[in-house]
């Protein structure tokens, strides 16, 4: 299985895309196309479930939407006007066909397929709760927890149920859910994963992120609300917003890295954006070098920026493979290292003798950062200079992206210093949250009501983390008996 960054082992990764069609001839066809368009937010298995009005077909398979769903028996195997599909990186659950999603049960009300992008911080309680009252899972995905807390609803409706069912479930969420009923689509009472609604004709159409709107031809017509469900059946569309409403908290990470620079979130461009966390950066940490130098692809928006601003030149100093996934062949170290230059590799002519400032967007554990300025060395550089497009990343996300435990996050082992000496760099910064939060429009981060969820810079969490809590407990308590004993 081939991966979209070539050096995607050290990067957060992405949480999922959903994307959902409600009555368009061949919709199964519309979503194969749209989730292409949204495969850089996961690229571990993809799956398309629809309904011909009777019966619900899926398919599922581990691996690139291409390849899966390029084949026109696969297409004609999932026949009607409605259907909802699903890219992947497990944030929770093992890496196996039985969590790929949709995920699919028939309940007493009928089929109910299920796309989720996001993650429930309390999934282990509802489900040791749900297995000691005779559920039976049949993944390890949290995303199951929802279909069981709809099928044990004491409410008469499907949709009552529905609510029923997401106001016992903590943590981040957008959910495309078909019924026989129809078409659900609804985000977390906070809004932390995205979701944006259009039309193709008189077809409603769901997706993560708008530029799987713009493949398939399909209009914007606006975000889901946070909190909000939409319904969808037949011609007839309506909003019901079942929760307390609260302070919005979207994901800040969206538009440093997850989202595609072609798309609209929030109701900024992501590409504007990136160039004004640039902008910014290059006004709190100005460097004297005679070259700006993205890694890529991700750091080059950014660094288009920080050039702009501080009127050093951009220039492609380091020129990516397009044909290399994960290095495919790795029978030692030497070989090993050497797979670094597959994927990237230094244009030596241009960064000999050069002070370069090198643009990314994160530093994880830092292990690529390392790689890079290295690879800038060899090639002759006179300094390098390294900046980031982000505050440090101190904190593990629970919210639907899967990020290194925290003992492996290099920003919460170590201070500035430290970080610079490990990477190699002759200096390092990074752009400030409140010069983040600039880049948004905002004068600042608000200290107790901030616009954002920014938790994996901050440690501010927006909900309970009840699993985690609850693991810390029982960590404490055996270390406690241990010591006892």
């Amino acid at each position: 299985m081939f991966s979209t960054n070539p050096f995607d082992d050290d990067k957060l990764r992405e949480e999922c895309g959903i994307f959902g069609v409600s009555g368009a001839e061949g919709a199964a066809a519309l979503v194969a196309l749209g989730l292409h368009a949204l495969q850089h937010r996961g690229q571990e298995a993809a799956g398309i479930s629809s309904f011909d009005g009777v019966q619900f077909h899926t398919h599922r398979a581990m691996g690139h939407v291409a390849g899966n769903f390029d084949r026109p028996e696969i297409i004609e195997a999932l026949p009607g006007q409605t259907a909802a599909g699903h890219v992947r990186y497990s944030t929770s659950g093992e890496t196996a066909l039985r969590n790929v999603q949709p995920l699919y049960a028939e309940l007493a009300s009928g089929g109910f397929a299920i796309a989720h992008n996001g993650n429930i911080s309390n999934a282990l309680r509802l489900r040791k709760d749900l297995v000691r009252s005779g559920s039976i899972f049949q993944s390890t995905s949290d995303t199951e927890v929802i279909i069981h807390l709809v099928a044990t609803s004491n409410y008469r409706t499907l949709l009552d149920r529905f609510i029923d069912a997401l106001k016992q479930v903590e943590g981040a969420y957008s959910l495309i859910c078909m019924t026989p009923e129809g078409m659900i689509a609804c985000r977390d009472p906070l809004g932390i994963r995205p979701l944006v609604m259009g039309n193709l004709g008189d077809s409603v159409i769901f997706a993560s992120e708008t530029v799987a709107l713009d493949v398939v031809g399909a209009e914007y017509v606006r975000d889901v609300e946070p909190g909000e469900l939409v319904i969808v059946k037949g011609t007839e569309v309506r909003s019901i917003r079942p929760f307390t409403p609260n302070a919005a908290r979207p994901c800040i990470f969206e538009y440093v890295y997850f989202s595609r620079p072609d798309s609209i979130s929030g109701g900024n461009s992501v590409y504007s954006v990136r160039k004004a966390i640039g902008a910014e950066l290059a006004i709190e940490s100005p460097v004297d070098a005679d070259l700006v130098i993205p890694v890529p692809d991700s750091g080059v928006p950014a660094a288009i920026g920080y050039a702009q601003q501080s009127g050093i030149p951009f220039e492609l100093g380091i020129i990516r493979s397009h044909y290399v996934g994960r290095t495919f062949i790795q029978p030692g170290d030497k070989v090993r290292h050497l797979g670094v230059k597959l994927k990237h590799n230094a244009n030596r002519k241009l960064i000999e003798g050069k002070r370069i400032v090198l643009i990314d967007d994160s530093i994880v554990r830092g292990t690529t950062s390392l790689k890079i300025v290295q690879m800038m060395r060899d090639a002759g550089a006179a300094e390098v200079h390294m900046r980031i497009a982000s505050p440090p990343t101190r904190h593990s996300c629970f919210y639907g992206v899967d990020t290194p435990e925290r003992a492996k996050l290099l920003a919460a082992k170590l201070d500035l210093g430290g970080m610079t000496e490990y990477i190699q760099a002759d200096s390092l910064a990074f752009v400030s949250i409140d010069g983040l939060y600039k880049a948004l429009g905002e004068a600042e981060r608000a200290p107790v009501r901030p616009k954002y969820c920014d938790a994996c810079f901050t440690g501010d969490y927006p909900t309970p983390l009840t699993d985690q809590d609850e693991t810390r407990t029982v960590d404490q308590l055996a270390m406690l008996e241990e010591r006892v004993g």
